[in-house]
């Protein structure tokens, strides 16, 4: 199965470039966050494709128009084809403004449903806005990944981890890091296409 994730930064070639061609082959895609509604309505009409999405820091306005004819996956786990889907969106919260939690607030919605998925044959991949702590995060509070994370990931052991958050500007930024546990942890910001 070929999936492109995409997150925080808006692709010319998925709007106003629409380039059908770069799509081949492609089954499924995902949004690791922080790109408006509308956009990813735009991707979903024209790529005519499944689209999953968590919500990012940014995403607030999804409370009062989240993206048609998308499906989130914050909190929950999705089967699409045959492969097995779990999200958490949002950062840590570093302001009453972003969708945000505490360590403590996404251990608990992550451990809820890491137990779910394991009783339940697990999951392909775990898609985050945040990265995982020690693993493509930043060191100001806003970029801290989550190490509950870490915890979902050794628990559940998915192939890939997908997440968005860490802009590529930021500096060296690894595009895919093996975490230990044999999980390949991918930062999808701007777009990213990969195998399962």
């Amino acid at each position: 199965m070929k999936i492109l994730a995409i997150a925080d930064v808006e692709q010319s070639w998925l709007t106003t470039g629409f380039d059908p061609e770069r799509l081949r082959g492609v089954n499924m895609i995902i949004s690791c966050g922080d790109l408006p509604a509308r956009y990813l309505e735009h991707v979903v009409t024209m790529a005519n494709l499944p689209l999953l999405y968590v919500p990012g820091n940014h995403d607030t306005a999804y409370r009062s128009h989240a993206p048609e004819g998308c499906d989130s996956i914050d909190g929950r786990i999705r089967e699409v084809a045959g492969v097995r889907i779990m999200g958490f969106g949002g950062s840590m919260r570093y302001n009453e403004r972003v969708y945000g939690f505490t360590e403590q607030e996404m251990r608990r919605r992550v451990m809820r449903l890491a137990f779910q998925a394991k009783l339940t044959g697990g999951v392909d991949i775990v898609v985050t806005h945040a990265p995982p702590y020690g693993y493509g995060d930043m060191d100001d509070y806003p970029h801290t990944g989550f190490d509950a994370f870490n915890t979902a990931i050794e628990i559940l052991r998915p192939a890939y981890l997908v997440h968005g958050h860490i802009h590529m500007e930021y500096g060296r930024i690894d595009r895919v890091i093996e975490h230990p546990a044999g999980t390949r942890i991918v930062n999808a910001c701007g777009s990213y296409m990969f195998d399962l």
